[in-house]
């Protein structure tokens, strides 16, 4: 499951994508700050993971998976520590800054249900409407031909996941 998590985050440019982006009930994220397939060594796995002692502000712009083509700029603490497991159950501790630092925030904010959008203030969210509607729009003409699975799919299908992991 993991592996193909980071297949599906290369494919699609990625440097970071969290578990229930691809449907999976599990509070994990993955994460090459490279973004190159190639650098295995800068491969992460976070499994659980908190994030404290956040020093410093600083704006970037971010983007996300799961709604493409949309990128704005984004306030974030310029450095946090990280306390997780890897995928061998040993425990991570670790203080982080820089894009490292951005990309788990942003991740961690996918597990708890925030997308960069909604940090966003209403004049930077005033500038992106257009894209986020062209992508909504995008959205529901998959749905509505079957090339994405529908929400009573989606939702069979992490309750049999549910299942499997009890």
């Amino acid at each position: 499951m993991v592996a193909q998590m980071f297949e599906l985050m290369y494919e699609h440019e990625g440097v970071g994508l969290a578990a229930n982006q691809v449907d999976l009930p599990y509070r994990l994220f993955i994460s090459n700050v490279t973004g190159d397939p190639a650098d295995r060594e800068a491969e992460c796995v976070f499994i659980n993971p908190v994030l404290s002692h956040g020093k410093g502000q600083a704006e970037g712009s971010e983007g996300c998976l799961s709604i493409p083509g949309v990128h704005a700029p984004v306030m974030r603490k310029e450095k946090i520590t990280v306390e997780a497991y890897n995928l061998k159950g040993e425990e991570i501790s670790a203080e982080v800054d820089g894009l490292f630092a951005r990309v788990l925030q942003h991740e961690t904010d996918h597990l708890d249900g925030t997308l960069f959008i909604d940090r966003l203030s209403e004049t930077q969210m005033a500038e992106v409407r257009d894209e986020l509607e062209e992508f909504e729009i995008d959205f529901d003409s998959r749905r509505n031909t079957g090339e994405m699975p529908d929400e009573a799919t989606i939702a069979a299908r992490i309750a049999e996941l549910e299942r499997l992991r009890t």
